[in-house]
């Protein structure tokens, strides 16, 4: 297959990454809208985290079910279910009484980002498994396809957050969710109408002890996957947002609502910034005409490179005892150079995923891969709330800094027998 001969695989990319991206942008929001109105009320670090801990549950779950579940009906119908169920989990939260007592309220919320957890990962390993089948195969075009798809997905997501930041600033929380699920419903309706013939159908024989991976390469890039995203949520989903809203709120309406668009904004640079590096990946590595082996070398020197980076912040944090100016933007310097090392490993894990596994396995491997990826979530998101609680911002940085040091072990035994 190539890019010329196959329009219609062409045009199967483009929709099927037209969905991801209307789906990230609706998780990303979503993700901020949460966190920002709850902390708004007063909710713990530890009760915020709570109220993602079962949207990642959920996530490991569904992304090992989900392979059975696409090669059993196919990756399209499993692409429209992960955006009809992010649909109705907005509707859901809309339905959120404020007069609710505070363990009611968790539990409602949790419920709901539980089925957003089931949501993102159908949907995520839908349009990866497509881009295996879909990708040209020569000149490196599965690293290629793969990397941008990646790369402007988390850019799309990073324009989430800030959109969930700015709408709770300015419409407020239950309008804020109405609106972007009537956006995501409209974006359903086109793309089930534009979505071109090509991907594969579900197979009756698909069997769900098949999900279970036998290549040790895979089982390897898996535990990798695991810390390398546990080392990002332990400070992203609840330590650095609560110490930004910290150190940026002055206590009034009006400085709650300027904190919520800084922090927004952070939280969409990096992660924008983050797709973009992604994106680039194949050329910043000059990965078009290297071996799976060299590919595989750089993984290694990659994941060496990210590990010194939260320890070394965890120490200025811990030097300087109380939040101040220099270490907010000494941060903020040393998160977007986490970002950049991250999205290079990042990258490099999405295109050996599929580089492993076969046509045949791909929606098995690749959910198995995806589970390993909700597992790191879990992890750094239960612990996110926890150090931070327990420790701060040093304990939150020093926590991800094991967590990358024990990615780079895993992604090294990748060159063992």
């Amino acid at each position: 297959m190539t890019e010329k001969a196959a329009p219609d695989g062409l045009r199967a990319y483009v929709t099927v990454t037209a969905a991801y991206w209307a789906f990230m942008l609706s998780d990303g929001a979503l993700r901020m809208l949460v966190l920002l109105h709850f902390n708004s009320l007063g909710f713990s670090p530890v009760q915020l985290a709570w109220l993602f801990l079962l949207y990642e549950v959920a996530g490991i779950v569904t992304s090992l079910s989900a392979g059975w579940i696409a090669a059993r009906f196919g990756l399209t119908v499993t692409l429209y279910a992960g955006l009809a169920i992010q649909i109705a989990a907005l509707a859901a939260l809309a339905q959120l009484d404020p007069s609710w007592s505070v363990a009611a309220s968790v539990a409602f919320v949790m419920a709901v980002q539980g089925a957003s957890g089931v949501a993102k990962d159908l949907s995520k390993m839908a349009s990866k498994s497509a881009v295996k089948v879909l990708a040209p195969k020569e000149d490196g075009g599965l690293f290629r396809w793969v990397a941008l798809l990646t790369g402007s997905k988390n850019a799309v997501k990073g324009g989430g957050f800030f959109l969930g930041a700015a709408l709770l600033g300015w419409v407020g929380f239950v309008p804020a969710v109405w609106a972007i699920a009537a956006v995501l419903l409209t974006i359903l309706i086109a793309v089930a109408l534009f979505m071109p013939a090509g991907l594969p159908a579900g197979r009756k024989d698909a069997k769900f002890s098949q999900v279970w991976s036998k290549d040790r390469r895979i089982n390897r890039l898996s535990l990798a996957r695991m810390f390398l995203f546990g080392a990002r949520d332990v400070w992203f989903v609840v330590g650095i947002p609560i110490y930004f809203q910290s150190v940026l709120s002055d206590g009034t309406p009006e400085g709650a609502r300027a904190a919520f668009f800084l922090i927004g904004g952070f939280m969409a640079l990096w992660i924008i910034a983050y797709g973009a590096v992604q994106a680039n990946a194949p050329s910043l590595l000059r990965a078009a005409t290297k071996p799976e082996e060299q590919i595989v070398a750089q993984a290694i020197r990659w994941a060496g490179l990210l590990v010194p980076i939260p320890l070394v912040l965890a120490g200025l944090a811990w030097l300087a005892g109380t939040p101040a100016d220099w270490l907010t933007l000494t941060l903020v310097a040393g998160l977007l150079a986490f970002g950049f090392v991250f999205a290079i490993n990042s990258a490099v894990h999405s295109y050996l995923i599929l580089a492993f596994t076969s046509a045949e396995r791909v929606t098995m491997d690749v959910g198995f891969y995806y589970m390993s990826n909700a597992a790191g979530r879990l992890l750094g998101t239960l612990l996110s709330g926890l150090s931070y609680q327990i420790g701060g911002v040093p304990l939150c940085l020093g926590t991800a800094g094991v967590m990358a040091a024990a990615s780079w072990w895993a992604v090294r035994r990748l060159k063992m027998p």
